[in-house]
């Protein structure tokens, strides 16, 4: 790496690190106000589980006093979103506990068995069994066979850390000599503090299990289904789903089940959503992407894309390529056979009219309000509609993280964290098939530090600086 240029590649936004996405959010929010009138004041959403910090303490304590001996149970609906992800990773942390606990036990049945199995006969003398025990199971034991927990860097891999924390603890004589001459406009002590918390490795698999399991569903039993998302459904049965998903109860969505059903409790985990997958914060901004340019709109769009939460960013790629899914299989088609496979009749637009209003809204207005400013709303339902036709058409582009972005990023880490940055390009290295090249590259970015020879700090800056500016 010292000494050579990085060609950065466009890569999925789920494969940047927690640091790298935060940083992408504050990045991305200094493009559009540079680059896009939107006619719009623009902020980055917080998150759901930190904006409803006070409401949900007060729920929780109420919950504790009704449910103080009962056991966990993860709600999915009416939760804000990164709430619905916790309480699933605390109900599978839960389950995996309970099965380890399980297997414990009965490793140490059969442990028991196994060495009750092999004792001596009672007619030995003391001193013969003991040397007869000894020599039949020298490494034996009665306890049950656990494998102790794997260090650190032999689970995560030899390129691998959890955080900032981490990678001090690794390298914190590099660290220091580097942080003695930071620049003037260091960031507050609050933000560095936020940055050490966060990850340097990618947070997979952020979508609610619901989402995930009505998809995945669906993707398999539904899209030659005519008029999916339109077609009614039993009121009863979906009820009764949306009940043990919320009891945690480990739902098996298969043939038996009815589509329509599960398309039925996908829209309500939706449309019962605290926040919109959107956010209320951008809502204007989407909108406004229709009055741009056509050319303009999808880098616009794009943008706001990264302002959203990491849960929200995930659930929504999630849903945006189930639904791309649908719309390839609206028309007609024939089979290698020559047969007619009828298709679901489910366009963009269709897919679009439906789960618009679900994923872009300001608030739900009561049926009196909803008359005194139909007009307005009318002009806003077809902007909503366009807005999500684009991405469902669009999707696989606008998650995609173009090589300019990333150097803005990686040149943001630079000034404070100068070895996270090292840590991340030999990580892009290690798992990019891209070649590493000694001429100028796409993305303009060099490292020009070495980890075993630090020069002066504040001269590295100045010639990375430069470099990257030109």
């Amino acid at each position: 790496m010292s000494g050579r240029s990085v060609r950065l590649q466009p890569v999925p936004i789920q494969s940047l690190s927690e640091l790298e996405r935060v940083r992408l959010q504050e990045v991305a929010f200094s493009r559009l106000l540079q680059d896009y009138d939107l006619g719009c004041q623009i902020t980055i959403p917080k998150d759901g589980q930190k904006r409803k910090k006070s409401l949900r303490r007060k729920l929780d304590s109420l919950a504790k006093e009704k449910n103080k001996d009962k056991e966990f149970v993860p709600q999915a609906f009416g939760m804000p979103l990164s709430q619905v992800i916790a309480n699933d990773r605390t109900h599978k942390q839960r389950q995996d506990s309970h099965k380890e606990e399980h297997k414990d036990a009965t490793d140490l049945v059969s442990s028991i068995l196994q060495f009750a199995t092999k004792r001596p006969n009672k007619e030995l003398s003391s001193s013969n069994s003991s040397v007869s025990s000894t020599s039949e199971t020298p490494n034996e034991s009665t306890s049950p066979n656990t494998p102790e927990a794997a260090p650190r860097a032999r689970r995560r891999g030899a390129m691998s850390v959890d955080s900032i924390t981490d990678l001090d603890d690794n390298q914190s004589r590099l660290l220091e000599a580097l942080q003695l001459s930071l620049p003037a406009e260091a960031p507050s002590k609050k933000e560095k503090q936020r940055d050490k918390k966060l990850s340097l490795n990618p947070i997979y698999r952020q979508v609610p299990r619901l989402v995930d399991s009505c998809c995945q569903h669906l993707e398999k039993y539904g899209l030659q289904t005519v008029g999916i998302f339109r077609v009614g459904s039993s009121k009863k049965r979906v009820r009764q789903l949306r009940e043990e998903f919320d009891r945690g109860v480990d739902v098996q969505l298969d043939e038996e089940h009815s589509v329509h059903d599960v398309a039925a409790l996908l829209k309500e985990f939706l449309r019962d959503m605290p926040d919109p997958l959107l956010t209320r914060e951008l809502y204007t901004a989407f909108i406004n992407t229709v009055l741009l340019e056509y050319e303009e709109q999808q880098g616009a769009m794009q943008l706001l894309i990264y302002l959203l939460p990491p849960c929200n960013s995930d659930t929504l790629y999630r849903l945006l390529h189930f639904l791309s899914t649908v719309a390839a299989h609206a028309d007609d088609t024939h089979d290698k056979d020559g047969q007619e496979v009828t298709g679901n009749k489910m366009t963009s637009l269709n897919l679009a009219t439906i789960f618009g209003p679900n994923l872009l809204h300001k608030q739900k207005s009561s049926d009196k309000e909803f008359s005194v400013q139909s007009s307005a709303r009318a002009e806003e339902s077809t902007a909503i509609i366009a807005v999500v036709e684009r991405m469902i058409a669009t999707y696989q582009h606008l998650f995609m993280v173009p090589p300019d972005l990333q150097n803005e990023v990686l040149m943001s880490l630079l000034e404070t964290d100068p070895d996270v940055v090292d840590y991340l390009l030999r990580r892009k290295a290690s798992q990019s098939a891209s070649t590493i090249v000694p001429a100028v590259t796409a993305a303009k970015f060099y490292f020009i530090y070495s980890i075993d020879q630090v020069h002066s700090f504040s001269q590295c800056f100045s010639s990375m600086r430069l470099t990257a500016l030109g």
